[in-house]
């Protein structure tokens, strides 16, 4: 080498220059680009220190797509599909407001930002259930589906083909040759187990299939950034599935398998609509074909006087963070408690500074997360926020007894959250998620009383006990919260 430095000066002295300034037009880029200061100091130290690997991970995770050509589609797709329904999402919303004054007062900036913002109507007279784990959800997922007559819409992110997986799929290909119309939408990324011979076979049978954001070479594909995080079920426009649990038998806790701890719901009624409305906008956008509303897509029959009150949160690289801004605004809406419960702890800036600020007044706040998730690096970084937390007097258990992988909030003890959005970045700003608020007593307290249960199976850490853990493990929590806001 140093022979051929001697020989080609000019030549090295090129490349030398080339160098700089290609860093330097990439840094410009990423500071222009990025829009959080704590992603762009990390995507700067990687490219700095690690040029070809920070390049790599910026080209594939980085660049910001919202502004290009490619959620143009979907966005366009959104306001039609809404045009077509909006006398109906406005019907909905005027009447829960005037049946419900009390969520207007006490909850009215939450309700009045997602019906402006994201078009998501307060919607009244819906049958709830909450279903713990997968053993509670498959059931009854498909005991819905058995009875289906009209048609069939699921959008998952994980679909394995494994025993369950095979399950679903076999009872779908049964409901589509009985002339349902079955759609079903999946992530290429997060579903490893939808292959070509099972789509096939699918498709075959009359099921509809698409991916989104297609992708075909993972390592280096930027749209694997953004992916489709949601789990929706809507069947004939009256019942709609959702929450943590994926499509896997690790869900249903097999014998041979680490325990996993999540929570679904099932809605039955109006709720069911705008879940509906997030699938055809979904759909459209895989397969750029419009789907025109049909009479059979939505909710026909009479509200349940005695049922529950809900609002669908949902956010993606193509809207606002709603997911994020109204996690925030329920947070600072707690007068007493808070009970919060993430597989994944990596909170943006205004999550942080809500919990502080409602923590440090006096509200009550719970923290539940994995004693050990499944990634280390995520989990270390999970770990680096909590001696701040701690020291704002926010009680954190770690759960013991496998995965915790439920991602629900309870404010006070008539507001619950149930959805598919964890407590980190990439949740509150890239993937797509859908979260349901549920403002109602009952639901707010059996959800409570599940946390509670949690909490007998995890430990609680205190201040002076975290603070005195390995070095090491601190520097390693350090490195990887640099790294959080690439993850």
């Amino acid at each position: 080498m140093k022979e051929l430095l001697q020989e080609y000066p000019i030549f090295f002295s090129i490349l030398q220059i080339l160098y700089v300034v290609g860093v330097l037009a990439l840094a410009v880029k990423i500071i222009m680009d990025t829009r959080r200061t704590s992603k762009t100091l990390a995507y700067l130290l990687l490219v700095v220190f690690l040029p070809i690997v920070g390049v790599i991970v910026y080209f594939v995770f980085g660049v910001n797509y919202r502004k290009t050509r490619f959620f143009s589609f979907k966005i366009k797709y959104n306001q039609e599909v809404y045009d077509d329904i909006r006398q109906k999402i406005r019907a909905a919303h005027d009447k829960a407001l005037a049946d419900r004054p009390d969520i207007q007062e006490k909850f009215r900036s939450t309700v009045d930002f997602l019906a402006r913002a994201t078009q998501s109507p307060l919607i009244n007279g819906n049958h709830v259930q909450l279903l713990q784990n997968g053993e509670e959800k498959f059931p009854k997922v498909f005991e819905v589906l058995s009875n289906a007559k009209h048609h069939i819409h699921l959008e998952y992110y994980i679909y394995e083909a494994d025993d369950i997986g095979k399950q679903l799929a076999e009872l779908l290909m049964q409901k589509a040759k009985e002339g349902v119309t079955v759609r079903f939408l999946y992530d290429d990324f997060g579903s490893s187990g939808m292959r070509k011979k099972l789509r096939k076979r699918l498709e075959e049978a009359g099921v509809h299939v698409s991916p989104v954001n297609k992708v075909r070479f993972k390592l280096f594909a930027n749209r694997i950034n953004y992916r489709d995080h949601r789990k929706i079920i809507v069947v004939d426009g009256q019942h709609a599935f959702t929450g943590g649990i994926n499509v896997a038998d690790k869900y249903i806790n097999p014998n041979d398998s680490r325990y996993w701890r999540d929570v679904h719901l099932y809605i039955r009624g109006a709720g069911a609509f705008y879940f509906q409305y997030l699938f055809l906008t979904g759909w459209m956008f895989a397969t750029k074909k419009m789907l025109k509303p049909e009479n059979g897509f939505f909710f026909s029959g009479e509200p349940d006087a005695a049922g529950k009150t809900i609002q669908v949160a949902a956010s993606g690289p193509d809207t606002t963070p709603a997911i994020m801004m109204t996690t925030v605004s329920a947070i600072y809406s707690a007068k007493k408690r808070i009970l919060l419960a993430t597989p994944y702890f990596i909170p943006t800036e205004p999550v942080m500074n809500a919990i502080k600020q409602q923590s440090l007044a006096g509200v009550e706040i719970f923290l539940l997360a994995p004693e050990r998730g499944d990634s280390a690096v995520v989990n270390a970084a999970a770990f680096s926020y909590f001696e701040d937390l701690l020291s704002w007097n926010v009680r954190i258990w770690l759960y013991q007894k496998g995965m915790m992988h439920a991602k629900t909030m309870v404010v006070d003890d008539d507001f619950a959250c149930v959805g598919t959005a964890n407590l980190d970045i990439r949740s509150h700003e890239l993937n797509f998620e859908v979260n349901t608020l549920i403002y109602d007593k009952e639901i707010s307290e059996q959800l409570a009383e599940s946390f509670m249960a949690d909490l007998q199976e995890s430990r609680e850490i205190k201040l002076h006990e975290w603070q005195q853990r390995p070095k090491l493990k601190i520097v390693f929590e350090n490195l990887a919260r640099l790294l959080s806001p690439l993850m």
